[in-house]
């Protein structure tokens, strides 16, 4: 037996990847486009390991993925595969539209033929799990009671419009051809291998290097925070025990503003790496906080109510958001050579578009 993950080169598909890894014997064929955040040095630690088959290629490819699926007959199909950053899909929405729409609804025709060609138990047993996003819910007001499964979906960027459109096919698929699909939500992540463009892996890199740590308008803008490696146990207990057709959220219990999260941030490097040791003239990383521009549409507060997963799977973060984060920060901090590769000249060029900095 085996389960097939599509984008587990990412960030979160990654992390995914190393957990089952490191507590199943079950294969796992990774299928993965590598676009710019896919990156093949998150998997190094599995050279060689035979459990690992990694795939390079598309979602939208039906040949690739049907081929693939009637090789290895996986029990399921885990769906990390998305284009994933807000400020990239105000830039430049199409790549958006294609992978998380349209390749959505290519993968779900190439999985749903093959598990129509499936009998008994290996039918009745297989499934297909969709990664998700809280943005597809929109933006909360400061008083409102966290989003649940029943929130009415009001996405407001164009990232967010895509996921939203790949739900509802998913959710389709199951309503119309009885297709045996999970959906999963989930808060803002962060952790090891975050290809940093994202707050906090930007900001640790930064504040390391002595540049600005760029904060969207006035840094109060509210997130619940997850850290990656309980994402991943979540989506574990989902695909073991989630009811077919049922979407769950999942969060960290961590509402936090962008201000507090960097403030935090500065604060573990100010203790773990000394701006002195690293011969930066100042005393304090919060010395680099620069507010800038907002950026168009910004939803101003994202909240998650997981109590349905924990009621129903008995699933609970492990972590607060001080022992993930300091996690995170020894993590960056030990694997310097990571940094350096992925922070390549077209990293760079982003980074000055996108803040001008």
């Amino acid at each position: 037996m085996s389960i097939l993950v599509t984008g587990g080169a990412g960030f979160i598909g990654a992390n995914f990847v190393l957990d089952w890894l490191a507590q199943h014997e079950e294969p796992v064929i990774n299928l993965d486009k590598l676009t710019y955040a896919g990156n093949l040095e998150n998997l190094a630690s599995l050279q060689g390991d035979a459990r690992h088959i990694f795939v390079h290629g598309d979602i939208g490819d039906s040949v690739l993925v049907s081929g693939l699926l009637t090789k290895h007959r996986p029990r399921a199909v885990i769906n990390f595969a998305a284009e994933s950053h807000v400020d990239r899909s105000i830039h430049g929405p199409r790549e958006f539209i294609q992978t998380n729409i349209v390749g959505t609804f290519s993968l779900l025709e190439s999985v749903r033929a093959h598990w129509e060609g499936l009998t008994g138990d290996t039918k009745a047993c297989f499934r297909f799990l969709h990664v998700s996003t809280d943005e597809v819910y929109g933006s909360l007001r400061a008083d409102a009671p966290a989003f649940s499964e029943t929130n009415r979906y009001e996405p407001n960027s164009p990232y967010s419009a895509s996921k939203a459109a790949g739900d509802h096919l998913v959710r389709a698929y199951h309503h119309t051809y009885d297709f045996p699909v999970l959906t999963t939500n989930c808060s803002n992540n962060y952790g090891p291998y975050h290809f940093p463009e994202k707050l906090i892996p930007l900001c640790i890199l930064n504040a390391l290097a002595g540049k600005p740590l760029p904060i969207y308008g006035d840094g109060r803008q509210i997130r619940d925070w997850l850290y990656v490696k309980d994402h991943c146990s979540a989506i574990r207990q989902v695909l073991e025990a989630g009811r077919v057709g049922e979407t769950y959220n999942i969060g960290g219990r961590n509402e936090l503003t962008n201000l507090e999260v960097v403030h935090t941030l500065c604060q573990l490097l100010d203790e773990l790496a000394p701006p002195a040791t690293r011969s930066l003239h100042f005393t304090s990383y919060r010395s680099l906080i620069t507010f800038v521009k907002d950026r168009p549409g910004h939803d101003r507060r994202y909240a998650i109510n997981a109590s349905k997963l924990e009621g129903e799977l008995g699933w609970k973060p492990q972590e607060t958001f001080e022992t993930g984060l300091t996690k995170t920060v020894l993590w960056y901090l030990e694997n310097q050579s990571w940094i350096t590769n992925v922070t390549s000249g077209a990293y760079r060029n982003w980074i000055s578009r996108q803040y001008g900095t």
